[in-house]
């Protein structure tokens, strides 16, 4: 503020009469006196300096307000005339004390005025400057929120208006193809992206009413695909049925599944490339559902088009479906079918355009929908000798042979009886008795007197189980008489009399009998049981090759859904007439007591450790009867006697695989011998055959024949994965290299050379230590869990009630 404005309001009038004369001056005056302001008149005093430093010092003290103002008395009557005769003697001093008493009131008032306004102008400029920053602010914050919700408002319509709630626990978009499926408390279990590959500019309209289903909806993308979906409900238990039809040439239906970790863990399908277990951990690029050779191609010998997901829903695929299956093949974690005809697998065309056809059945436990969609009562139809043929071969060994002659057989059945601890069991001849495959008698040159070998066999308690196939060698002598009647498969595209030809095994050039053919069963049952009336053969054991085997221009008299149908014509035509004990392989679960092979393993760890998810799977689809390879591996192993021992010993497996190898057969449903444990220099072996054989006969056979009669009603498989003992607890839904017999034992092979350790996770109860009988509690892992070598990791269930 102006420091002449702080003098001004100092100045002191040294006569009072002048403040008086002041009042009554006439306003004429006082204004006349403005344009002297600031200057003393005639020696008027202005006050002292030490008043305004007080004045001063007291103003800093209050910076911000100003001192009172200093008002005259105002005159009486009385002092009214002697103000005025002072006036007219002393008039030099009314002009100055008029003018100063003029500028101490003006100073004092814009002091004041100042002193006031600057302030509030400095906090009202404030507080615009806050208010526009408000105001800013405000106008950012609608701006936010216009655009959050016009974000909102698009997702909701996209992804609750577009995406129709078309059934309970269902929505689809039609316009984004989006499928959601919910469990009955709103968690999403299943994501789809139908559709996959039509194009983004065609549009969707509903069906034109002769193309409408009763119960379904149905959609249409002009000239490209229409989609019907339908839904069923029965108890818990929600199905919603996919349909998708082409429309057009080149159009091949397209559906991925999200396979993300979120969506719970994927189990099923049968053997797939690199046997991942769970599902979702392994990769396979667009290839038909068909069986092959896992060596050589995506999927093994047993397969089922079934999916079994943890969060409780299931995806069953039509098996007249011309399917494809991906995995994990871009950057998205999905499973992928695709309808699509071919030249080979899918060359039948069931529709002039592929058609896809699924089912997804949900509800809250995984292990009650499975328990659902499993067949059950296995035991109807069957007659009283096949259901009495089921427990032998759970309880009696099955002796796999290729005979070079009589003595081969004659010599092994004699050492398994010189082991003396070992069952007779079942003597599996491979298809080396022929003279050629597909001849159907013995040959005469190797095995001169085999009807008494037989009955030799048969006296010390051994059944005999020969191997047949379909396939008819082009060097054998019913390959002419089958050409002749038309009895195989003939060359698509050519002269119906002329057969397909293909490679099997050790055969070059094979036909292969048509069995949709009215007169190849009739003449292959013939031959059959001549075998059975000359030689008393117990059973067979029919080795069907699988898809890739059959001739690539395949053509049946009646035509085929695809190769593998061709398998489940063949069991279902042979059995009822012909006793047949084990299969090799499946796409249907033939009926009891027929047993379903595992694929031939080589001699390695690393293909031990593929047997427990394959036989896992394979109870899942829907096996539960099934047959493990040979205890080792599946060597190939000269019987000839002229081999020299130690030619035999380099064809041995070695020891402790083969000891292994044992200890986990020990516990699967059959056990299957190539190689003796006698076998091996080492009598440690022995020793372990020994205690494991009895291991096997008081522990795991009563627990193997007490589930296979609730197998024959439920349809539950024999050997479990632990998530079927505790299906909530996520810890059981990974683990691969444990197993459950019934609900009663776990067992927790060692499958790593040189290990003597490892982890093992036990489900909920109390479980009792089957190699030191102590008492263990479950739903928890037992890290470096010590095993020995001649020792296997097992574990008993214990009553619920029982306590440390």
């Amino acid at each position: 503020m102006p420091t002449k404005l702080n003098n001004m309001d100092q100045l002191q009038i040294s006569n009072e009469k002048s403040v008086s004369s002041k009042f009554s001056r006439h306003e004429s005056d006082s204004s006349a006196t403005f344009s002297n302001s600031g200057s003393t008149l005639n020696g008027s005093t202005l006050a002292s300096e030490t008043e305004d430093e007080d004045n001063d010092e007291e103003s800093s003290k209050i910076p911000l307000q100003s001192p009172p103002r200093q008002v005259g008395n105002i005159p009486s009557p009385m002092n009214s005339r002697k103000l005025a005769n002072e006036h007219m003697e002393f008039p030099n001093i009314q002009s100055t004390n008029s003018t100063i008493t003029s500028v101490n009131s003006i100073s004092s008032l814009l002091k004041e005025k100042l002193q006031w306004s600057i302030p509030q102008a400095l906090r009202s400029n404030k507080k615009r400057q806050n208010a526009d920053y408000r105001l800013r602010g405000f106008v950012g914050f609608l701006f936010l929120c216009v655009v959050f919700l016009v974000g909102f408002a698009h997702i909701y319509y996209t992804q609750h208006v577009l995406q129709r709630a078309y059934f309970d626990k269902f929505r689809f978009n039609k316009n984004e193809r989006l499928m959601h499926v919910y469990n009955s408390v709103g968690v999403e279990i299943i994501a789809a992206r139908l559709g996959v590959g039509i194009p983004t500019d065609t549009g969707v309209f509903s069906c034109l009413p002769q193309h409408q289903r009763t119960d379904k909806v149905c959609l249409e993308w002009l000239q490209h695909s229409r989609l019907y979906l339908g839904h069923t409900k029965r108890d818990s238990i929600n199905c919603y049925h996919v349909t998708w039809q082409s429309l057009n040439y080149g159009v091949n239906p397209k559906d991925c599944f999200d396979w993300s970790p979120k969506r719970g863990h994927w189990y099923g399908a049968g053997q797939v490339q690199n046997m991942a277990y769970p599902l979702e951990q392994g990769r396979l690029d667009p290839s038909p559902f068909i069986t092959g050779d896992i060596r050589k191609h995506p999927f093994g010998n047993v397969l089922k088009r079934y999916f079994l997901n943890s969060k409780g829903a299931t995806i069953t695929v039509d098996p007249e479906t011309p399917l494809y299956v991906s995995i994990n093949v871009t950057q998205k974690k999905e499973l992928c079918f695709t309808a699509k005809h071919d030249a080979f697998a899918y060359i039948n065309h069931l529709t002039t355009f592929p058609q896809l056809n699924y089912s997804i059945c949900t509800t809250d436990n995984m292990r009650t929908l499975h328990s659902s969609m499993v067949e059950k009562f296995l035991w109807d139809g069957l007659k009283p000798d096949e259901l009495q043929a089921v427990p032998s071969l759970l309880t009696e060994p099955v002796w796999q042979i290729s005979p070079t002659n009589e003595a081969d057989i004659y010599n092994y059945t004699e050492d398994v009886i010189a082991l003396g601890f070992l069952r007779q069991g079942h003597v599996l001849l491979s298809e080396e008795w022929q003279p050629s495959s597909g001849d159907f008698v013995l040959d005469e040159t190797r095995f001169k007197s085999m009807k008494d070998t037989i009955d030799v066999i048969h006296r010390r308690g051994f059944r005999i189980v020969f191997t047949v196939q379909p396939f008819i060698s082009a060097e054998s002598e019913n390959f002419k008489d089958a050409v002749n009647n038309r009895l195989l498969i003939s060359e698509r595209g050519s002269d119906p009399r002329i057969p397909a030809l293909t490679r099997y095994k050790q055969v070059n050039s094979a036909g292969v009998l048509d069995i949709t053919n009215n007169k190849t069963l009739p003449w292959l049952q013939n031959k059959l049981e001549l075998l059975i009336d000359k030689y008393h053969v117990d059973s067979f054991y029919l080795d069907l090759g699988t898809a890739q085997d059959m001739p690539h221009y395949y053509k049946c008299e009646q035509p085929l859904t695809n190769p593998d149908h061709y398998k489940t014509l063949f069991v279902n035509s042979i059995l009822g007439s012909i006793p047949v004990i084990g299969v090799s392989s499946a796409i249907a679960r033939p009926r009891a007591p027929v047993f379903v092979s595992l694929p031939p393993f080589p001699s390695s760890w690393k293909a031990i450790k593929t047997v427990i998810p394959t036989v896992l799977s394979y109870g899942i689809i829907g096996y539960p009867f099934i047959m493990p390879g040979a205890v080792g591996g599946d060597v190939a192993l000269p019987m000839s006697d002229n081999n020299p021992d130690n030619d035999y010993e380099v064809n041995l497996p070695d020891k402790e695989l083969y000891i292994r190898w044992l200890q986990l057969s020990t516990f699967l449903p059959v056990i299957r011998f190539t190689h003796l444990p006698s076998k091996y220099s080492d009598e440690s072996v022995l020793e372990i055959a020994k205690s494991l054989t009895t291991l096997r006969q008081k522990t795991v056979t009563p627990l193997l024949k007490k589930y296979a009669n609730v197998t024959l009603d439920t349809g539950l498989p024999i050997i479990r994965p632990l998530w079927m003992l505790d299906p909530a607890d996520p810890a059981c839904h990974l683990v691969v290299d444990e197993f459950s017999v019934g609900e009663e034992l776990i067992v927790a092979p060692i499958l790593h050379s040189g290990s003597r350790q490892r982890e093992v996770y036990l489900p909920a109860g109390v479980w009792k230590d089957g190699i030191d009988k102590s008492l263990r509690k479950g739903s928890r892992w037992i890290h470096n869990y010590r095993v020995a070598e001649d020792k296997v990791a097992y574990f008993v269930k214990m009553p619920d009630d029982m306590r440390f």
